[in-house]
C-alpha cells in the first residue's frame, strides 16, 4: 500500500459525506438503530459496530485505518494520550503474578507504571540494559509474559536489536511491545521485525502541530480486539472526534515534516560536534554514536531529537546556556513546528545534581521546522 494513498485516501469514503475533500468530524456520543435485531447485533459485538463513541466513531475509524496501515499492522486503537496507549494494553495482557522485562530508562511515566502502579496488582518487572539481547534473556523468568522495549529511548537513545529480541520472545512464548514514539511509523517498522504491539505518542510527529494529546496502539486484530473488549472499554481512554480529525490533518504532511526535521538535525548535530564548548552529542545517526550501525540497520531515518553535554558541566553553566536561548523554546515534548530544548537538570533538585552522572548533564533538543542556520545562530549566542 503506497504511503500517499494511506495519508490522503485510505478510509475516506468521500461519496458518503458530500464528496468533501476533508473528512467530517462526527461529533456524536451515540448512534441509532432502525431495528431491535441491528441494536442487538451492535451490543453483542461493539468492536465491529457503531454504538457509542467511547468505543468507535466514524472519524476515529478513518484514523485507525491509516495508523494501522502506516505500521503495517492489522488494526489500531487510538487513545487520549500516549501513556494510555502504553498502560491500557499492559493492564489488559498481564495478570496477577506475571512478570515483565523492561528496558532501562524508558519514558518517565512508563517507569512509574512498572514501579508504582502495576505492583498494586501483583505484577512485577525487571529493568535491564537492552542494548545486549543476552541481558534481556538473562532476566526472563518462568512467569515472564511481556518484554517491553523503547528503541531508541528519548534522552540517551539506547537501542535494542528488535529482530533478535522478537526471535527470543517468540521462542519462549512471550509477547513483545515497543514504544516507537521517537522514530514513528515512517522511520521504523517494528511489526515487520516481529514485535507484537507498537505504541506511540501521537502527540508528537503524527499530530505535528503541538495542539493535541493522543496515543496509538497497533498490532494484530486478535490482540487489539482483546484489549478493546476489556480494559479499553472499561477504563474509557477514548480520543475525541475533533482530536482524531486534527491527527488526520497532521498525517497529510507527516513525510514532509519528518524529512525537514531530519535534515535539520543532521546539520545542527554536525555543527555542535565541532563546537569547542560541547563535550558529547548523542544522536543515533551520528557516525560516532555507539549503536549507529544498529540504528542504520533497523531505522529508515532518524528522529530529529538529540542530546548533548557541555564541557563545563556545572549546573550554573547549563542553566545559563538554556536561559539565554532566544528562539529555541524550553518545553517538554517534541514533533511540532517549533524547536524545543529541555535540560535534565530541570527535573533534578540542585542539591541532588551529580556532575559525574552524564544523564544529569544531558541537554535534549528537538529540531523543528525552522531553518538550520537560524537554530545554529541561537545556539551559538547562548554558548558564548
Amino acid at each position: 500500500m503506497e504511503l500517499s494513498y494511506i495519508l490522503n485516501e485510505l478510509g475516506e469514503e468521500r461519496e458518503n459525506y458530500f464528496n468533501a475533500v476533508s473528512p467530517p468530524i462526527i461529533q456524536t456520543s451515540n448512534f441509532t438503530f432502525k431495528t431491535v435485531a441491528d441494536f442487538r447485533q451492535a451490543l453483542g459485538n461493539e468492536f465491529d459496530a457503531m454504538l457509542y463513541s467511547r468505543g468507535h466513531n466514524p472519524t476515529l475509524n478513518i484514523l485507525r485505518k491509516k495508523l494501522a496501515a502506516l505500521d503495517g499492522a492489522e488494526d489500531a486503537l487510538v487513545f487520549s494520550s500516549g501513556i494510555a496507549a502504553i498502560s491500557v494494553p499492559i493492564l489488559a495482557l498481564l495478570q496477577q503474578g506475571d512478570h515483565a522485562v523492561v528496558v532501562e530508562n524508558p519514558y518517565s511515566w512508563t517507569i512509574k507504571l512498572f514501579n508504582d502502579f502495576l505492583p498494586k496488582f501483583g505484577i512485577s518487572a525487571t529493568f535491564v540494559d537492552g542494548s545486549e539481547v543476552k541481558n534481556i534473556e538473562n532476566a526472563i523468568r518462568p512467569n515472564t509474559k511481556l518484554i517491553y522495549l523503547e528503541s531508541p529511548n528519548t534522552f540517551s537513545y539506547e537501542l535494542q536489536d528488535l529482530k533478535a529480541v522478537s526471535n527470543l520472545a517468540k521462542s519462549k512464548g512471550i509477547l513483545t511491545m515497543i514504544d516507537n514514539s521517537y522514530c514513528g511509523p515512517l522511520y521504523q517498522q517494528p511489526i515487520s521485525l516481529g514485535i507484537d504491539l507498537v505504541a506511540q505518542s501521537a502527540t508528537k510527529y503524527l499530530g505535528g502541530h503541538s495542539d493535541i494529546v493522543a496515543g496509538v496502539l497497533t498490532g494484530n486484530k486478535e490482540l487489539i480486539n482483546k484489549i478493546f473488549d476489556n480494559e479499553f472499554m472499561n477504563i474509557g481512554p477514548a480520543l475525541s472526534p475533533h482530536s482524531a480529525w486534527l491527527l488526520i490533518r497532521g498525517l497529510r504532511t507527516l513525510p514532509l515534516r519528518m524529512q525537514r526535521s531530519f535534515e535539520t538535525a543532521k546539520i545542527v548535530t554536525a555543527w555542535l560536534e565541532k563546537h569547542p564548548a560541547i563535550d558529547k552529542v548523542l544522536w543515533p545517526f551520528s557516525p560516532g554514536f555507539k549503536q549507529s550501525q544498529l540504528a542504520q540497520k533497523q531505522m529508515q531515518g532518524c528522529g530529529s531529537m538529540f542530546s548533548f553535554t557541555l564541557k563545563d558541566s556545572s549546573i550554573q553553566k547549563i542553566e545559563t546556556f538554556c536561559d539565554k536561548l532566544q528562539h529555541i523554546l524550553m518545553a517538554v515534548s517534541w514533533g511540532g513546528h517549533e524547536s524545543l530544548i529541555i535540560p535534565s537538570i530541570a527535573g533534578i533538585a540542585k542539591k541532588d545534581y551529580d556532575k559525574s552522572n552524564i544523564r544529569h548533564q544531558l541537554i535534549r533538543m528537538y529540531a523543528g521546522l525552522e531553518d538550520a542556520n537560524y537554530l545554529i545562530k541561537d545556539l551559538e549566542q547562548a554558548l558564548e
